[in-house]
């Protein structure tokens, strides 16, 4: 089965997006640079234009291009998936995307793309595991990933820490109740403008 890592970037103070799902400052990074996250360009990650190619410091591609190009399938909570409109249906890293929603996929929306909505975590893993493979399930942080992280699912967190004081908004862990240890970090990465951390959820 593959690793089950949930990731998304942060504030310094925890937060992944203010009370209104804006990301402010979180996502500069990503266009700070001069080094393309993928090989060829990033033409799979841009959905805006020429002009928003992720290009990051030579210290964040060498982390980041190896982690998206492991993921197989993303679990998301139905909350992003509307955010976003589930990237019209083309993930920004693996083939396969899982909603945990108590709703069914909109009807008539992408048909083509490998998406598929489940009623809890347990199963949303249980799926990501199966359309998976043996590559990583990539789990995004907030509400359901604290969910899945609660449940014992998940195997690494990864921080992607930016330098801003949000005060309050979305948390990385979403509301997620009593202590759960981590092991030391075994991945340390400083970019521009962003310190890349991966921890093994200790068992």
């Amino acid at each position: 089965m593959g690793t089950v890592v949930m990731h998304s970037v942060m504030s310094v103070d925890g937060f992944i997006a203010d009370e209104n799902d804006q990301v402010g400052p979180l996502h500069d990074w990503y266009f700070n640079g001069d080094t393309p996250i993928t090989q060829g360009g990033d033409q799979q990650y841009d959905h805006s234009g020429a002009d928003s190619v992720f290009k990051v410091s030579r210290a964040s591609a060498a982390y980041v291009r190896p982690m998206w190009e492991a993921i197989g399938t993303i679990v998301m909570g139905r909350h992003l998936f509307d955010l976003v409109n589930g990237w019209e249906g083309k993930p920004p890293a693996g083939d396969h995307v899982v909603v945990v929603s108590h709703r069914p996929k909109p009807e008539g929306w992408h048909p083509e793309a490998s998406y598929h909505f489940v009623d809890g975590v347990t199963a949303a893993i249980d799926k990501a595991q199966e359309l998976a493979g043996d590559r990583t399930i990539g789990v995004n942080a907030g509400e359901v990933g604290g969910q899945i992280l609660a449940a014992g699912l998940v195997d690494e967190v990864a921080l992607d820490v930016v330098p801003v004081v949000f005060g309050s908004g979305k948390r990385y862990f979403g509301s997620i109740d009593g202590q759960h240890l981590l092991e030391d970090p075994h991945v340390v990465v400083q970019g521009h403008g962003v310190l890349h951390m991966r921890f093994k959820v200790r068992r």
